[in-house]
Formats: structure tokens, sequence, C-alpha cells
């Protein structure tokens, strides 16, 4: 039998290779190819739809290479992976991206239906269902996952896909305890295997961690279980909550009740439009939100956001004020009642948090423009004449401050904000004076100078407790004494008189002669050092030379002239011939006459 079958050429059956088959393990890592598809078709700029018809196309090029269709002529017959396409010998790592592009497919279009639902709410049920069908498919890759032939990277990482949307779907029902359990056990698991993978794999999973902090974050909020307005705040700056209601819409079946009246600048009035209540809650903890942000521009996005709650708030009431008659007439006839000053109190919030806003991007201006160690032409992109247009804005702002109606007779708050204008004046003069330095026009700059020096003394006098800026004007009096005498210095030297050499001592000169032919004088020429340096001209000047005529008369060697001896006398008195000689002599006038 054993010879028959060698002379055959058969393989004799082995009983260990059923046993080979099953242990196979496949390693599919889940983040990575995700994120890469992600990437490449859509998602890089948040195109859903673009991402959803790129997994259906390669659902259908996997069941096709893989010999697994779902349609038989015209008849639709489903086929999902089972356990039995990861045995046997046509086993394939391919039929895992089955299940797991079937669930991105149905995640990517729940997210463009999120994006739709902002102006057709009733696709938010849509986008539920989808999210549910994603939910289904993980599953079943799961189910996969969970056998021998997978190893444990893709167990894990099939584990943490599968918790991220569960988390995600329990997220839009608001089903927050169940969310924030899923979502912690996807961040869990990612934070482990970025630890176990070497460090060039590891930016990858630290990044999903970091993006699943914010929604782990409003859950607890949502629980109670931690949490804070500020937290809120810094989310919505990051685009996760679209507006006011979702932002304080705990907050409001918990607290609005509470907050009936306010009290400013020693006058109490009562809040009544639901969406000044609301705004009013959310800036309680603001300040604390703007201390934990970790960048100027983070700071800046929150009060941005403030500010743009705060003109709805505004909106709100002025919109309350048209629809009651008598509130009406006592805006017209100028009287201040309570919904009248709680108008002027949100407008006053609006102003100064655009002045600390403001105030922020000088501070992120100031940063770019003393960077001095940056070489010339990088990082140094803010001029002194973008600080003035800076300061001009920031005393607009003040401007507007002074004339809230309402606190026209209020002593104190007038000089708190002369005070202010002052303090701004001071630094807006200092840096036109910079602006007139660079155009060299000194005196006006040493003008300047002197009157910004003026502007700070009279400011420090009734001490500007509003954004600590007293120090900062110490400084700027310190900095402007240097400057005023450089200044000065300059506007002397401009108009003294060159010496012999023709050269202004301490300033470099510029000269259009070129370096070989001023060698005996001393002249500093910064063009020297240039990639153009002029030391010799190369090309030397035109100058005017006699040229030769453009035509020659050649002519006149073929001319017979007549003959003219009958008009020539001989010397004894007979004509003698005349020949071209005696013509030309004539012609010309030189030949003279006979005697």
């Amino acid at each position: 039998m054993e010879n028959s079958a060698k002379k055959s050429g058969e393989t004799p059956p082995n009983p260990e290779a059923p046993i080979t088959e099953t242990t196979k393990n496949f390693s599919l890592e889940v983040l990575r190819v995700i994120k890469d598809a992600q990437q490449q078709h859509g998602l890089r700029h948040g195109d859903y739809q673009r991402y959803r018809g790129y997994c259906s196309r390669r659902v259908g090029r996997l069941r096709k290479v893989l010999k697994l269709p779902q349609s038989e002529k015209r008849h639709f017959k489903k086929k999902d992976v089972v356990l039995a396409h990861l045995s046997g010998n046509r086993s394939d790592v391919r039929y895992l991206h089955i299940p797991l592009m079937l669930a991105e497919r149905a995640w990517a279009y729940g997210m463009q239906l999120r994006q739709e639902a902002n102006t057709e709410p009733r696709k938010k049920f849509h986008l539920v269902s989808k999210l549910r069908k994603a939910c289904v498919y993980v599953l079943q890759l799961q189910d996969l996952a969970g056998s021998e032939h997978c190893d444990a990277r893709t167990k894990w990482e099939i584990e943490a896909y599968n918790a991220w949307l569960h988390g995600s779907l329990h997220f839009e029902l608001s089903l927050w305890k169940t969310a924030i359990e899923n979502l912690k056990r996807a961040q869990l698991v990612y934070q482990n295997l970025a630890d176990a993978l070497p460090e060039e794999e590891q930016a990858l999973y630290r990044a999903k961690v970091e993006e699943l902090t914010p929604s782990i974050r409003y859950c607890a909020y949502n629980i109670g279980e931690g949490g804070s307005m500020d937290d809120l705040l810094e989310l919505r700056a990051q685009g996760l909550l679209e507006n006011l209601e979702s932002l304080a819409s705990q907050v409001k079946t918990q607290s609005t009740e509470a907050l009936q009246t306010t009290e400013w600048r020693g006058r109490k009035m009562g809040v009544r439009p639901e969406k000044a209540r609301l705004f009013l809650l959310s800036i309680q903890d603001l300040d604390k939100s703007i201390e934990k942000a970790k960048s100027i521009q983070a700071k800046i996005e929150i009060l941005e956001t403030v500010t743009m709650d705060c003109k709805d708030a505004i909106t709100a009431i002025k919109e309350e004020i048209k629809q009651d008659p008598k509130l009406k007439a006592a805006a017209t006839g100028g009287q201040v009642v309570g919904i009248h000053f709680l108008l002027s109190y949100l407008t006053y919030i609006r102003l100064m948090r655009t002045l600390e806003r403001n105030m922020l991007l000088v501070k992120q201006a100031k940063m770019s423009l003393e960077d001095s160690s940056a070489p010339e032409g990088v990082g140094k992109k803010v001029r002194p004449a973008d600080m003035t247009r800076l300061y001009e804005i920031i005393l607009q702002n003040v401007t507007e401050l002074q004339q809230i109606v309402g606190l026209e007779e209020d002593a104190a708050y007038q000089e708190e904000m002369r005070s202010l204008n002052t303090t701004f004046k001071a630094f807006r003069c200092y840096y036109i004076a910079l602006t007139l330095v660079a155009m060299k026009r000194w005196k006006e700059a040493v003008a300047l100078y002197e009157r910004s020096t003026n502007y700070a003394k009279e400011a420090l006098k009734s001490n500007p407790e509003a954004f600590n800026l007293a120090e900062d004007l110490r400084h700027l009096i310190k900095t402007i004494e240097g400057c005023k005498f450089s200044a000065h210095a300059y506007s002397v030297l401009e108009h003294d008189t060159p010496d012999e050499t023709g050269q202004i001592f301490g300033r470099t000169q510029k000269s259009s002669k070129p370096l070989f032919n001023r060698l005996s004088e001393y002249k500093e020429d910064a063009t020297l050092h240039s990639k153009n340096p002029n030391v010799y001209k190369l090309t030397p000047d035109m100058e005017p030379i006699p040229c030769k005529p453009l035509f020659f008369d050649l002519a006149l060697n073929f001319i017979e002239f007549p003959s003219l001896e009958d008009k020539v006398e001989s010397p004894a008195g007979k004509k003698q011939p005349a020949g071209i000689s005696g013509f030309v002599k004539g012609f010309l006038g030189w030949g003279g006459t006979s005697k």
C-alpha cells in the first residue's frame, strides 16, 4: 500500500494536520486599520458619507475575493462570517475585516446623521438605529475573536473597539452610567496596549485615550460623580457641546429655581428670561475654567464661547422688552427698571470678557514681538503697528463700558473706567512711538515716549486693580527711559554734518561708489556683507567715441568728366588743354588765376 501510494505521488493522510490548521493564529490591528482607512477616505475633512461609501465597496471586494457572496442570481441570501471560515485550508484573516467594515459603515452613517440632525431632529432616531446596528456587527466580530484562531493583541483590540462603540451608543441615548463604564473600559484597554507596545506604536493609542477623555468627563458630570461647569465650558470650546441648553441641561433642573435674583453694584434685580438665567449659571466658575486652560489659545476660545452665549442672553432680554409695552415705554422714557439694569449687567459682562480676550491677544502678540532668539523674519509676524491696533480696539471697549446705561452717575465705576482708559493710552502711545522709530521720525517718537510716560504715571496714581496692570506700567516707564534717550541721540546724529571722509560717527553709511574707487576713505558699509557687495563695477560705463562712416563714396572712381582743353589757356597766352587736375582746381577754387 505504501509503495503504491509513493508510486502514484499521493501524500498519505496525516492525522495531525487538522490540529495544525486549528491552532493557526490571526493578528488584526483594529485601531490602526480603521484610522488609516478614515484618514485616507474622507474623515480627514469630516466627510462621513465618503467614508461610508468606501466601507461598502471594501466589503464587496472582500466578499468577492473570499468567495462569500450574498447573492445567488437574483436572490439575496445572507451569509455571515462564522468560526468555520477561520479554520480549514481556506482560512484567512480577511474574514475578520468583513464585520469590522460593516460596523464602521454603520457607525459612519450614524455620524453623518448626527451632522444632519442639527436641522432635522427626526434623524436622531435614525442615528440611534445605525449605532445599534454597528454594535451588532462588533459583537459578531468579538465572537470570532474569542476563539483560539486570534492572538491576544487582536482580542484586546476588538474588546476596546466593542466597548467604545457601545459607549458611543449609550452616550447618544443619555444612559450616562453604562456609557461611562464602556468608555472607561475602552480607555483602560487602549492605555494598557500603549504601555505594552513599542515606542513607535504608542502614539496612536495614547491619542485615542485622550480622545475619550472629554466624553468620560461629560458622563461623569451628568451622573454627579465629578466635573463642574468649568469642565463643560472647556468641552463646549472643544466642540463637544453644541448650544447653551445642552451645556446647562442638568443645572437647569437643579439650580434654575434658586437663581431668581442677582445683585450687581449694590442693586438687586430679577432674572426673568430663561436664557439669561442659564447664562449666569454657566459663568459661575468661569475664572476657574480659564485658569485650568493649558494655553493662551484655549483661554481665548473659552472667552469667545462665553461672549457668544452672552449675546444670545442679551438678545432674549431685548425681545422681552419689545414685547412688554410697559418695559418699552420705560426704556423710551429713560427709566432704568430691573430688567433694564439686568441688560446693563449682561452688557458689562460681555464687554469685560471681550476686553479680557483682547488682553490675551496682546499677551500672545507680545510673546511673538519680543522673541529675540528667533532669526530675522522667523516668528516675528507681529509689528508695533499691529499692537497699536489691538490697543485701539481695547480703548474702544473701555469707551463702551463708560457709556453703559444706568452707570453714568456711578462715580466709583466711572473712575475705574477712566483709570483703565489712561492705562491703555500709555501702552498705545508706546507702540505708536515704536512705529515712528521704524520710520526714523525721531522727534515725533520722543514726544510720544514722553506722553506715554505721563499717561503711565497718571494711571499709577489711581492704583489700577483691573487686570493687574500696575507692574506692567512700572516696567513700561523703565523701558521708555532708555528708548527716549536712544531716539533723541539718533535725532541729533541725523542732523550732524559728515566729516572729511563723509562718515557720520557711529552710523553705517551707504554709498553708491564702489569700494574700488574709495579705498582711501573709511566708511562702514553694511552692503559689503550682503550677497551683492558693491566692490567693483565689472561693466564699464558707456562713453562716446568717434565712429566710422556708414557708407563710402565709391562712385567717384567711375565717373568720366568732360574734356576742358579748349577752355584752358597756355602760359604764352594760348589756351592749353586742361586735364582733370585743372578742372578740380578750378572747381574747388584753389587753382588761382593766370596773369
